[in-house]
C-alpha cells in the first residue's frame, strides 16, 4: 500500500507582510555593515597606531644605547690619551715599552669594536662641529683654516662626536 504523497500547499504571504520582513532584514543588515566598517576603522587605526609605537620605541632605544655608549667611551678617552703619551715616551726597558703598547692596541680595538672612530685634523679645513681651535697661526705655506697642529684627538661614534679634537688652525 503505497502511500500517496500530497503536494506541499505553499502558504502564500500578504505582499505587505513580504516586503516589511524583507525591510527589516535589510536593516539589520545595512546596521551589521557599519558596525562592522566601525570595527574594521577601528582596528586598522589601532594597527596603525601600535607600529608606530614599535618604531618610535626602537629609535628610542637606539638613541639610548647610542647616548650610554658614547658616555662610557668619552670616559675612557683620557685613558687612551695617556696610555699614547706612555707608548711615545722614550725608555731603556723593552719588555715595559711592549707591554704599554700591547694595552694601547687593546683599547684602540676595543674602542673600534664599539664604532668610535678618531676624526682626522692634521692638514684637514677646520670645521667647527669637529674642531675646537684653541689657538692659531700665520704660516704661508698652509691654506686659510688649515689644521697645522692637534693637541688632542677627537673622536666620534658614526655622526656623533664625543669629544671634539683641540686644534691650531693656519691664517
Amino acid at each position: 500500500m503505497a502511500e500517496k504523497k500530497e503536494p506541499k500547499k505553499e502558504v502564500k504571504k500578504d505582499p505587505e507582510v513580504i516586503n516589511a520582513d524583507e525591510m527589516v532584514k535589510k536593516e539589520k543588515l545595512v546596521k551589521k555593515e557599519q558596525e562592522y566598517d566601525e570595527l574594521m576603522d577601528r582596528y586598522k587605526r589601532v594597527l596603525a597606531e601600535f607600529e608606530n609605537y614599535k618604531k618610535r620605541s626602537s629609535k628610542e632605544r637606539d638613541h639610548l644605547y647610542d647616548s650610554i655608549l658614547g658616555d662610557i667611551m668619552s670616559g675612557i678617552l683620557p685613558v687612551l690619551d695617556n696610555l699614547e703619551k706612555a707608548v711615545e715616551a722614550e725608555t731603556e726597558d723593552k719588555d715595559y715599552k711592549q707591554g704599554v703598547e700591547l694595552v694601547y692596541k687593546q683599547l684602540q680595538d676595543l674602542l673600534k669594536a664599539n664604532g668610535v672612530e678618531e676624526i682626522e685634523a692634521v692638514g684637514k679645513t677646520f670645521d667647527p662641529e669637529l674642531h675646537e681651535a684653541v689657538g692659531s697661526v700665520i704660516d704661508e705655506n698652509l691654506g686659510e683654516k688649515e689644521i697645522k697642529q692637534d693637541y688632542r684627538k677627537g673622536y666620534k661614534i658614526g655622526n656623533r662626536v664625543i669629544r671634539h679634537s683641540m686644534v691650531v688652525v693656519a691664517n
